[in-house]
């Protein structure tokens, strides 16, 4: 019951080349940025990611991308990273876009066991009618293209099929957790990071806080450890190296 690992390295040793991944966070609110460098310094490549967005140039996922480890991202949102913008462009990397509530929905329903789902979100779109450049070629064509998806009308609204996502490992950061691996989650972090956690096969969570079993109240965990395969407590420094991608104050 114990799933505590106390050095990064060790919690993804066992990453193979061609993993695919989910990662917590949002911008980089709420990353798993510790295990993330570990990741970067085991040097598996070929990686395929399923996150929200990839991070900065220099932060969070963007180091993985900028050393060519991605072959793959399934996100919403390319953010402020040039450098997955520039991959993207020239046809170096596999993107899929989909819209933010359903990538949310997709990781829960594949943490659930829910092969698939209809939702009204894309219809009328590239996103259900196809389309949508995967990759492109080097002389800027699109080289894969989104395949069209089954429309059906549920209560009179059309609707698309969605399908859950289960991935190979998952990476998230919380705010406690206990050496059973139940989770509990503060603020912006409650983003994604649940739900990847529920999508991937082995999930493996560095927490900012660890804590034995009963120390925390049942009612608050946000995720239960049966989700969790391996838990990496942060030192101090890791635990308050958070940044955000654009700050912005009252004059």
């Amino acid at each position: 019951m114990d799933k505590v690992v106390q050095k990064p390295e060790d919690a993804v040793a066992g990453i193979p080349d061609g993993a695919s991944l989910a990662v917590g966070g949002f911008g980089l609110s709420g990353i798993p940025e510790t295990l993330i460098r570990a990741l970067h310094a085991q040097g598996a490549t070929g990686l395929r990611v399923v996150s929200n967005n990839c991070g900065t140039d220099d932060r969070g996922l963007g180091i993985l991308l900028a050393a060519g480890r991605i072959s793959r991202v399934t996100g919403s949102y390319v953010g402020e990273n040039k450098e997955f913008a520039r991959q993207y462009l020239s046809g170096e990397l596999e993107v899929e876009l989909v819209p933010q509530g359903t990538l949310a929905e997709r990781l829960r329903a594949g943490g659930c066991g829910i092969p698939a789902f209809y939702t009204p979100a894309g219809v009328g779109t590239q996103v259900a009618e196809g389309g949508l450049p995967w990759r492109y070629a080097p002389d800027g064509t699109v080289a894969v293209a989104s395949p069209a998806k089954e429309t059906r009308v549920h209560d009179g609204r059309p609707c698309v099929l969605e399908h859950g996502i289960t991935t190979d490992f998952a990476l998230v950061r919380a705010w406690r957790g206990d050496r059973h691996g139940n989770l509990v989650f503060r603020r912006a972090a409650a983003n994604f990071n649940p739900l990847a956690a529920m999508a991937g096969r082995i999930t493996v969570a560095e927490v900012e806080e660890l804590v034995e079993p009963g120390a925390l109240d049942p009612d608050r965990v946000h995720l239960p450890g049966v989700f969790v395969q391996h838990v990496v407590p942060l030192t101090p420094a890791q635990a308050a190296d958070k940044q955000i991608e654009r700050r912005t104050v009252r004059a």
